[in-house]
Order: structure tokens, then C-alpha cells, then sequence
């Protein structure tokens, strides 16, 4: 009993949510078949009411067994009454006997179900992602108010083919009867959750709706009468004799169907599957928006095309997730596909054993659910979009999304909302800057710790060298934009660095300027240089090979390609320095002591004893000098030999290239300083001859030659002030920009 009560406390809104799903979706779908059958005959509408009921079962098991979208609920729906009434309407000028058009039929919503498997397993449904939020909100405010103006005839009690501006303009016509009714369902909806919270708002509403219809009947005695009600749902008709020959004979007349009369129908079910998967993803959209969950698109257009392939074998209508029936769902309390299940199992024991209860519930109870339902969809948070001028736009494509809803249909709103948006998109796009970052060679640094000479030789020299830093898309609507910022540098610059690291896409126009700008450097025999151009961007593009193909190959002097932008800065700085990019220092013999930049300018006997003090160590290339966390603080002089320095980041993980220090340079200075555990790893990227000095060396020789101590400590915090200053100027400029 425990488990029992634990299970239907898990479960009991899924019921609640199923039960109230199937009031709403059931009529709806009698409705749906009688509407389709009767085009063909008369007398076939009860046939087609029977072919709701079973489209609601098959639809109900079948979809949220394979599909697995929670609260979703599929039945037989509008788009696929229109499409294939139209289909019937055309048969029946033909002279098509009615038979043979249940036939075609059949055989349309079967192809129908192939065709969406196929969308499914095709992955198309993903194309559902890329909807824009304003889509989505516009959608959901504009079939919100297509539910509650559908809804109003039922509310009011007016001919049904009545339209909602006529109702609302002839107050004359108006039922008190259905008012009353339909009000005290919208009531017992909006007010109940605060006295009866075990109850959902749905059943609660239709409960006060049938009370007050009772309540109406003490006063009119004929609305207890069901012949010529047309203040209740009336007789579904769900047990029409000569239904089961019907199913036999149609399937006994397929197989002498001829592959033309098949092929006949392929347009009709290819234009009936695209409406129904539409119609289905757009109930998912929208409900994944309100539960904060995401639905998998193919798998539930698969899962629907099984369904709508099962719903026409056993002679039922074909459908899709209806939006109404899956708000009151979710409205209800529903919390899994469970309560679709219920749904559809309800349909059939309803229509089969309750259907004479069922034909007493007041057609305005179900309007007043279906009102308040839809107001509970119009989406509000738009109206934020008002209060800034730069959203007013996005503002206008949720207006035109409920516009084209309301009066053209809702596939005609997606793409108009879809349009609109990338034309909004495009519009940002083109108004916003893709040069992220200007800069100089002489105010940015590579990797490379250059000497106090050539330090200030480059602060000279280097803004003769431009860095533009990308950022964003490059195509047709940015190109020229570029092009125009570029324009002014071709002319006067030395050197041309283009950093694409955060360049999300490059289209051929974008590329045939980055041809044009290469022409124009070229002229100048000035090279055009390009780096972090990735192997794989974001759209799964590999960059290099693109811009290769449209014309940017790597040539000598005129378009180089450099992993990143240090390096870049690094090529650029030994041209300005009048470095050779082919030179081999290692048959250049070790520095003595007094050549070593640190040194530079102290006379030799005068560093004698600190020399003495020093050990001259060798590392081959690959060997690690030092590694983070080692509590060496020994200070280093390269006297031959380059060393690469790495550091975790951000703590861990990877290690980036940060610093290189070469020949004449120093490295370890600030363990040496604060006598604290390396920072970072130190690699000799070349075979290195080394001057090693350790902390306690120089305390010893601080005690007996104060001056060579002090000599040293001076000339070591002048040049680590000098790094500093240069990295603070850096900094800056990047905070800057």
C-alpha cells in the first residue's frame, strides 16, 4: 500500500495532466476526422469520428513511447485536417469513389510517417535549434492568442464558423447560458490553486463547468436534452457499423494499387509530413521553454513519423504534438511522457465506455480552458525589449511573428520571425567593428626577453610595424568594413600583422579582400603576415586551408603564416633588429662575464671575484634547467644557448611558451631575489653554456666585496625594473583596448 501511494503521489499529475489532455484533444480530434470524412460523404462521419478516436490512441501511445518529450501530448491536428480534406476535395471533382479516397487516404499518412522517420534520421530536426528567441516568443504569444481566438464562439455560444472580431462586435448574439458556464470555468481555473492545490486548475475548471451548466439547467430545462444541444460536446459516434469491413477491404484494395497511384500521392505526403514535423517541433520549442528542458528533434520527428504510420494502418487520423492539448498537459500538473500515455488510453475507454457522459461536458467549459490556457502562453517578457532603443528591433520581429500568425498561419511566422532575425543579425554585424585591437610592435613584446639596447632600438622602430587583433565574422557585410580600416597602414607600414585568433568565420569575399590587401603590400615588397589562422574553427572549417585555396599561399616575403601572435611579433622584431632569421650561434664561442648584457660596461678586474664565485655549468637542448616548485635559487647567465620558459595555466594544466631568453641574458632573478620555489619550468632549446651563481655564493660574497655585491643587485633590479615597466606599458594598452 505504501508503494502503491508513493507511486500514484510520483504519478498523480501525470494523470491529472493525461485525463485533462484527452478532454481537450479527444473532441478535438472527432471533430478532425468527421471534418475530413465528411468531404468524402456524408455518411462516412462517423467513420471519421472513429478514425479521431483511433488517431488519439495510436498518436498517444506510440509518439511518447519513442519519442520521450515529457508532457508532450500528440493527436490529430488542424494542418493535417486541412491538407487532407484538400487532398479529398480534389479526389471527389475527380469522381474517385469514396472508398478509394479512404484508400488514398491511408496510403498518404503512411507515406507521411516514412517520410518523417526519414527527416528524423536525417538529423533535419536540429534545424530547430537555430529558431531565435524572438521567434520563439512571437510564436508562443501568437498561437496563445490564436487558442483564445478560436476559443471565443465556444465562450460566447455563436455559430462556430463565426469570426472572433463578429463575436466580440455583436454582443446581441451572445448565449447567457454559455457565458455563465464558461465563466465559471475560467474562475474555478485562475482561483481554485488557492483553495484546492490537490486538484490541477484544468479539472477544477471543467468540474466548475459542468456544475454550472447543471446549475443553468434548473432554469432552461432543455439543456438537459442532448438531440440539438449545441451547448455540449453531443454523441462522438465512435461505433460505426461496417468500420472493421472498411479497414479489411481497404487494406485488401493496397495491394492492387499500381506504383503511378503511389507516386501520385508522394507530393501530398511530403507536404503533409514537413506541416506536421513543423507543427510538432514548434509544441516542443515552446515547451522546452516553459520547463527549461531541451527535446531531441529527431528523435521525436522519428518517433512521429512511427506513430502517424501506425494511426493510418488501424484507420486513424494522422497528427502531431498539438500545442492546446500539451498546455493543458503541462498546465495540469504533468511531469513525464507518462501522462501521455494516459492520454491515449483514456481516448479510447472514454469514447468506447464514457461516451455518454463525455457527450455532456459544456463546449464553453472546454473554451474557457482553451482561453485561459492561451492567455497563460502570451509571453510578457518581450516588453522589455521597449525600454532601450537597441532592442526596439528585436522588439518588431516578436510583433511580426504574432502578426503573421494571426493572419497568414504559423509556418509563415517562422520564417518571417527567422528572416527578420538574420537580418537583424546581419545588421549588428555590419554596424560592429571586427578589428578587436590596434597596436605597434613597440608596444607589445614577444615571448622573446631582448637585451636593454635592443629594447629601446624596437620601441624606435616599431610602430613602422602594425597588429590589427580580429575578432567576429569576416564575410560580404564586414569586408569592406576591414578593408577600410586596413587602407590607411598599406601605404606607410613596414610590416603587417593580422591575428585571426578570435575570428569565428571567414566567407570568399572576405578572402578575396585579404588577396587584394596582400596585392597592395606587395607592391611595397612589404609582407603580409597571419597568425593563430586555425585548422579547425568553430563551424569545423579548417582556416589555413581555406585561405590557401582562395589564393593567401604561403610564400616567402609576400603572405606568412606564424602559429601565434608572439611569434609573429617575434619575426617582426628580428627584421627590424637586423637579426637573420638563418643564423647559427652555435659555433660562436661562450661569453666571458663582462660581456653579458648584465654586465656590460663594468671593467673586468672588478668582477674577478664574483666570476670565482660562479659555476659554469652545460645543458644540452631538451634538457629542464629548472622546474616549477623546485626550491633552487640559483641566478643564471647564458654565455651560449637559448632557454625557453613555460608556466602552467591558470595554476594547471597545459603549459604555455611565456619567455625566451638567449645569449648574453640572464634568467632565475626572481628566486634569486625573494628566495622562494620556481614559478615556471625553464627548457634549453639549444645546447647552453651557463654562468650559475646561488643565493648562498653571493652571501659569502657580499660579506667580503661589499662593492662587487652591490654592483651586481644594481644592476640586476635596473634591468628587471626595466622588464617590469615594459610589461606594466603592455598591460595597459591591452586593458585599454
Amino acid at each position: 500500500m505504501r508503494e502503491l501511494s508513493g507511486a500514484w503521489m510520483r504519478h498523480s499529475g501525470d494523470f491529472w495532466g493525461g485525463l485533462a489532455a484527452m478532454l481537450v484533444a479527444l473532441p478535438a480530434s472527432v471533430g478532425f476526422g468527421v471534418t475530413v470524412y465528411s468531404v468524402i460523404d456524408p455518411h462516412y462521419a462517423a467513420f471519421g469520428a472513429l478514425a479521431g478516436v483511433l488517431g488519439a490512441m495510436a498518436l498517444g501511445l506510440v509518439a511518447p513511447t519513442f519519442g520521450g518529450t515529457d508532457r508532450l501530448i500528440s493527436a490529430p491536428c488542424a494542418p493535417a485536417t486541412a491538407m487532407l480534406s484538400a487532398f479529398a476535395i480534389e479526389l471527389v471533382r475527380q469522381g474517385v469513389a469514396p472508398s478509394s479516397i479512404v484508400l488514398m487516404m491511408t496510403v498518404v499518412g503512411i507515406l507521411t510517417g516514412v517520410f518523417q522517420i526519414l527527416i528524423g534520421f536525417l538529423g533535419v530536426g536540429r534545424l530547430i535549434r537555430y529558431i531565435p528567441y524572438p521567434v520563439v516568443s512571437g510564436f508562443l504569444t501568437g498561437v496563445g492568442l490564436l487558442i483564445i481566438s478560436s476559443q471565443l464562439s465556444k465562450f460566447f455560444g455563436v455559430a462556430t464558423d463565426t469570426g472572433w472580431f463578429q463575436v466580440l462586435a455583436s454582443p446581441e448574439t451572445w448565449d447567457w447560458r454559455s457565458l455563465a458556464v464558461g465563466g465559471a470555468t475560467i474562475a474555478a481555473m485562475v482561483f481554485s490553486s488557492r483553495f484546492v492545490k490537490a486538484v490541477p486548475a484544468t479539472v477544477a475548471g471543467i468540474g466548475a463547468g459542468i456544475l454550472a451548466y447543471a446549475g443553468v439547467g434548473l432554469i432552461d430545462s432543455t439543456l438537459f436534452e442532448l438531440d440539438g444541444n449545441s451547448l455540449v460536446i453531443g454523441s462522438l459516434g465512435a461505433t460505426g457499423e461496417g468500420y472493421v469491413a472498411l479497414i479489411t477491404d481497404r487494406w485488401n484494395q493496397i495491394g492492387e494499387l499500381k506504383v503511378g497511384q503511389v507516386a501520385g500521392v508522394v507530393g501530398s505526403a511530403l507536404t503533409l509530413a514537413v506541416l506536421l514535423s513543423i507543427d510538432t517541433l514548434k509544441t516542443c520549442v515552446v515547451l522546452d521553454r516553459l520547463t527549461r528542458t531541451r527535446h531531441d528533434s529527431n528523435r521525436e520527428l522519428a518517433a512521429q513519423g512511427l506513430a502517424n504510420m501506425t494511426a493510418s494502418i488501424i484507420g486513424g487520423m494522422p497528427g502531431a504534438g498539438t500545442m492546446g492539448a500539451t498546455m493543458v498537459n503541462f498546465s495540469s500538473g504533468a511531469q513525464t511522457r507518462i501522462s501521455a500515455w494516459i492520454q491515449g488510453l483514456l481516448s479510447v475507454g472514454v469514447a468506447l465506455l464514457l461516451g455518454s457522459f463525455v457527450a455532456w461536458i459544456p463546449v464553453a467549459t472546454l473554451g474557457g480552458v482553451l482561453i485561459v490556457v492561451g492567455i497563460r502562453m502570451i509571453d510578457t517578457d518581450p516588453l522589455r525589449f521597449l525600454e532601450s532603443r537597441s532592442t526596439v528591433l528585436d522588439f518588431s520581429v516578436v510583433l511580426a511573428v504574432v502578426g503573421v500568425t494571426l493572419t497568414i498561419g504559423l509556418i509563415a511566422a517562422s520564417a518571417v520571425g527567422v528572416v527578420l532575425s538574420i537580418m537583424l543579425f546581419l545588421r549588428e554585424q555590419v554596424g560592429g567593428t571586427v578589428v578587436r585591437r590596434k597596436s605597434f610592435v613597440g608596444e607589445r613584446s614577444s615571448a622573446w626577453y631582448r637585451p636593454e639596447n635592443e629594447m629601446r632600438i624596437l620601441e624606435k622602430k616599431g610602430h613602422s610595424a602594425v597588429i590589427f587583433e580580429l575578432q567576429g565574422s569576416l564575410f560580404f557585410g564586414t569586408a569592406q568594413q576591414l578593408y577600410r580600416t586596413l587602407e590607411p597602414e598599406l601605404t606607410k607600414t613596414d610590416f603587417l600583422i593580422l591575428d585571426l585568433q578570435r575570428v569565428q568565420s571567414v566567407d570568399v569575399t572576405a578572402a578575396h579582400m585579404l588577396n587584394l590587401v596582400r596585392d597592395v603590400l606587395a607592391e611595397r615588397q612589404v609582407p603580409l603576415l597571419l597568425s593563430n589562422v586555425r585548422e579547425r574553427m568553430p563551424n569545423g572549417r579548417n582556416l589555413r586551408e581555406f585561405l590557401e585555396l582562395a589564393g593567401l599561399r604561403s610564400e616567402e616575403n609576400v603572405v606568412i603564416y606564424l602559429p601565434t601572435l608572439e611569434e609573429a611579433i617575434e619575426w617582426v622584431e628580428a627584421r627590424l633588429l637586423g637579426e637573420s632569421t638563418t643564423s647559427d650561434e652555435d659555433d660562436l664561442p661562450p661569453l666571458e662575464l663582462h660581456e653579458i648584457e648584465l654586465f656590460k660596461g663594468s671593467k673586468p678586474d672588478t668582477l674577478v671575484d664574483l666570476e670565482a664565485c660562479m659555476e659554469k655549468r652545460s645543458w644540452k637542448a631538451g634538457e629542464t634547467i629548472y622546474s616549477c616548485g623546485d626550491p633552487s635559487n640559483d641566478l643564471y647567465l647564458i654565455r651560449k644557448g637559448e632557454v625557453k620558459v613555460l608556466a602552467a595555466l591558470g595554476g594547471g594544466g597545459s603549459m604555455k611558451h611565456i619567455a625566451t631568453y638567449g645569449r648574453g641574458d640572464f634568467l632565475g632573478g626572481q628566486a634569486f631575489l625573494d628566495n622562494r620555489s620556481r614559478s615556471n619550468d625553464a627548457v634549453a632549446t639549444r645546447d647552453c653554456d651557463m654562468y650559475v651563481l646561488s643565493l648562498e655564493k653571493f652571501n659569502y660574497l657580499a660579506d667580503e666585496h661589499k662593492r662587487v655585491a652591490l654592483v651586481l643587485m644594481t644592476k640586476l633590479a635596473r634591468l628587471l625594473s626595466i622588464r617590469l615597466r615594459h610589461i606594466n606599458e603592455e598591460l595597459t594598452l591591452l586593458q585599454d583596448n
